[in-house]
């Protein structure tokens, strides 16, 4: 199964970047991952919130096929220990989908639709972090993931 993490616009800082890219580097060991951009919805200092959402959502189904389980990253989700994050993964990539999608939204997080469409939910915590840098976290949390399932000694509990 193909693995990939969606995040609206791009990374700007170089230190967020290299680490994003480390974690890739990493976690295709373990299985086919991809990132993926989603544009910055233009002008969007013109849009209300609602208008933002509704048009990076339509970015957002555009690009999910039927089949693909779309997990959002969201501050009402589940939120799972590092072990308990490693089953639900484990049990996500034995699923009959070709995709498993994690993706960040926007600044407001999700239109309405994109919420109907979603598999799932997660939180990567209760705390408030800058969009970049959730993107690590997330990442760095999926490759212990992976290295928990395999049984390796990255994780410590």
């Amino acid at each position: 199964m193909n693995v990939e993490l969606w995040m609206i616009g791009k990374t700007d800082l170089s230190y967020w970047r290299e680490a994003q890219d480390e974690y890739v580097r990493r976690l295709t060991h373990y299985l086919p991952f991809s990132l993926r951009i989603i544009p910055d919805v233009k002008n969007a200092a013109r849009l209300t919130e609602s208008q933002q959402k509704a048009q990076e959502g339509q970015q957002i189904l555009k690009a999910l096929q039927p089949s693909d389980q779309c997990i959002l990253l969201d501050e009402k989700g589940t939120e799972h220990t590092s072990v308990g994050f490693s089953v639900y993964l484990s049990k996500r990539l034995q699923q009959p989908s070709r995709r498993l999608i994690f993706v960040i939204g926007g600044p407001y997080g999700f239109s309405d639709a994109v919420y109907t469409r979603a598999t799932d939910r997660l939180s990567v915590s209760q705390m408030t972090f800058s969009h970049q840098m959730v993107r690590v976290i997330f990442l760095e949390q999926l490759y212990r993931s992976m290295t928990i399932i395999k049984g390796e000694p990255y994780h410590h509990e």
